[in-house]
């Protein structure tokens, strides 16, 4: 499942990462700038097709499409384009050069076990003998994912010389394929030393160097327990890469953000670092730098997937370990928040979780309020303590972590941030 990400209206601010451009605190970081349900028959594992499966159309069923997709995931395992091409018929030259593009791009990922898996069938047109199947596809990233992730698309097969073939997808119909990066233009890959970056624009080498390097940074904090590695997605086109961060969203002014590619067994998911270009290369080297390394630490303490942990230590501490070691001032990096406590109006509260939300009227000085209570903890009582809070809020409730961690109430951690907050700021 994709998780949703906070956009903001300025500032430098997260949730997965999230950074849109503005003033104040993002300035710092910006270049130049000091600132249906488909009824039918269900497949199997294997991609054969359950018995019990109904036929839509006469002479058609569920074992019809399941042999195309097979020879389709044969030759992609194959490198065989001509067999690829062969499952699809006589569809729009446009459909056709969409799948052409396909093969091309499949073929210059390193995955392990594609595959295509009939889910449901439904009989669009009887007479003209055109089906709509619900297609699950499954793929293993060489080397970085653990498990199978799934894709679900819808493909449009007819009768043509005698043979079941792909004649176009759902769309006309009222259906819509999950995104994949795939999608966009010829992909170019390019694999780092702990990175796998994936896109159809340019700057891949440089995300994959600055990923490679933020590794080291993130597991400095956070210890040697998570992968180790980073897998980016990087399309040229704003609307893919809002549709691959899930429903609703627009990257528009979002340089970065994590999430969890869902997983085909129902698991945990793979994570993805979703770049969006136009954005991030309109942050200076820092900016760049800080955010791809408070996105990594989302990817190494599972933030992309959290519901326990709250969100101002989920996103305090990324943005912690995102500024360590950076060269800029807290008050630079905090703009926003400087200038209202310097008017005298300090927050009395921690922030709250629809203070990450988009519509929210202080969206980057919520996220300067998190990193700051996390940088006041590792000043005062250790950055391995700072990291222990985080771990031990994953599993109890954010109060009783204060106590056992911190040894303090709430009320008296905010009294601290708080004091915190007037002597950093003004």
């Amino acid at each position: 499942m994709l998780h949703r990400i906070a956009h903001m209206k300025d500032g430098l601010v997260t949730r997965r990462r999230a950074l849109a451009l503005g003033a104040g605190g993002a300035a710092a970081l910006l270049a130049g700038g000091a600132g249906a349900g488909i009824l039918g028959a269900q497949s199997g594992d294997d991609g054969t097709p359950r018995a019990g499966a109904a036929e839509g159309i006469d002479g058609f069923g569920p074992r019809d499409a399941a042999t195309v997709l097979g020879n389709r995931a044969r030759a992609v395992r194959s490198g065989d384009r001509t067999a690829f091409l062969a499952t699809v018929g006589a569809a729009p030259p446009a459909f056709q050069d969409a799948q052409s593009r396909l093969y091309d791009n499949l073929r210059r990922i390193p995955m392990d076990g594609w595959r295509e898996q009939v889910v449901t069938t439904q009989t669009l047109d009887g007479e003209k003998g055109v089906a709509v199947v619900r297609v699950r596809a499954r793929y293993k990233l060489r080397g970085f994912d653990r498990g199978d992730v799934a894709r679900t698309q819808y493909l449009a097969l007819a009768p043509r010389s005698g043979a079941w073939t792909i004649v176009g997808d759902g769309s006309p119909h009222g259906f819509k394929d999950d995104a994949e990066i795939w999608d966009g233009g010829p992909l170019t890959v390019f694999k780092g030393r702990a990175s796998l970056v994936i896109g159809d624009t340019t700057g891949l080498e440089e995300i994959a160097r600055r990923l490679d390097a933020a590794v080291p940074v993130v597991t400095g904090v956070v210890g040697g327990g998570w992968a180790r590695r980073a897998v980016a997605l990087v399309p040229a086109d704003a609307a893919l890469a809002s549709a691959l961060a899930g429903p609703g969203q627009s990257l528009g002014e979002i340089a970065a953000l994590a999430t969890a590619a869902p997983s085909a067994g129902g698991g945990r998911g793979e994570d993805r670092v979703i770049i969006s270009p136009g954005t991030f290369g309109r942050l200076n080297e820092l900016g760049r730098d800080v955010v791809l390394a408070h996105e990594l630490t989302h990817v190494a303490t599972g933030g992309a997937r959290d519901r326990t942990t709250p969100l101002w230590l989920i996103e305090g501490f990324a943005d912690y370990v995102g500024y360590r070691g950076a060269k800029i001032g807290v008050r630079a990096a905090a703009g926003e928040l400087r200038r209202e406590v310097a008017a005298g109006r300090i927050p009395s509260a921690l922030p709250a979780a629809n203070a990450f939300a988009g519509g929210s009227p202080r969206l980057s000085q919520a996220y300067q309020e998190a990193w700051l209570a996390c940088r006041m903890i590792a000043d005062r009582y250790g950055e391995a303590t700072l990291v222990r809070l985080y771990r031990t809020a994953g599993r109890v409730p954010e109060e009783t972590a204060l106590r056992d961690v911190l040894r303090l109430p709430r009320d008296r951690f905010t009294a601290l941030w708080r004091d915190y907050l007037k002597k950093e700021l003004t």
